[in-house]
């Protein structure tokens, strides 16, 4: 109104992906293609009205109360950017577990929330990171 911002927001009373990963350690096959199909409808969603993420991660992706993996939420959208068409982008930002070799590499575009969402998938189906090393 003319004084005050609402924000409405959903209550997602299942938790983040990441404690669920923890709790179960991996996924069936059948719970794991669910969720990714959840994400990577989300995630063409957003790169169909022209936004990258940036930050994809297990953190940042809500569950249900019922964890049937049906309906999820993606949240945290601070390093979020609304593109051009073709335009590459050159900031090194994200979370090193799921960040794309692109980003480090300072040229990027929208594919590598892609990138992101094959890590998300090794680790439900693992139970453990691609790429675990000494150090980030």
């Amino acid at each position: 109104d003319e004084k005050r911002y609402y924000i409405v927001t959903d209550i997602c009373k299942g938790g983040e992906l990441f404690d669920e990963i923890l709790a179960r350690g991996k996924f069936s096959e059948q719970d794991a293609a669910m969720l990714m199909k959840q994400v990577l409808s989300c995630i063409n969603y957003c790169h169909l009205n022209k936004i990258v993420h940036r930050d994809l991660k297990p953190e940042n992706i809500l569950l249900e109360q019922n964890k049937e993996f049906d309906q999820i939420k993606i949240i945290d959208f601070g390093t979020s950017l609304v593109i051009k068409d073709n335009q590459k982008l050159n900031e090194k930002l994200g979370t090193p577990y799921y960040i794309a070799p692109d980003v480090l590499a300072k040229n990027y575009n929208e594919k590598c929330d892609i990138w992101s969402c094959g890590v998300i998938t090794y680790i439900v189906l693992s139970g453990i990171p691609p790429f675990n090393g000494a150090t980030d």
